[in-house]
């Protein structure tokens, strides 16, 4: 497994409308070839991360023109351009 983790901020004012945006794109992120898990963080600044879990870092990588499609339907809620980097997944726990 590989993990994508996804830094970025969106501005102050567009916390809820990117939330609400986000909800909307569900099916369309999940439908990701190889994505077994997703998680969005954020805190009421703005700031946040993804963390895609997915089957492998060819996976990943062979989403990353979806990825960034995904990513521009949030253009004018974010700060910057996200940030990412990647892991191997060497231990996932769930109580």
């Amino acid at each position: 497994m590989f993990a994508r983790v996804t830094h970025y901020k969106m501005k102050a004012a567009s916390v809820a409308p990117a939330t609400a945006l986000l909800e909307q794109m569900k099916p369309q992120i999940m439908a990701l070839p190889g994505l077994i898990r997703f998680i969005n963080t954020m805190n009421s600044d703005g700031s946040g991360c993804v963390i895609s879990i997915v089957e492998s870092r060819e996976a990943s990588d062979a989403n990353a023109e979806n990825v960034a499609k995904l990513w521009s339907a949030f253009a004018d809620h974010l700060e910057s351009a996200p940030s990412a980097e990647g892991f191997e997944v060497i231990a996932d726990w769930a109580d």
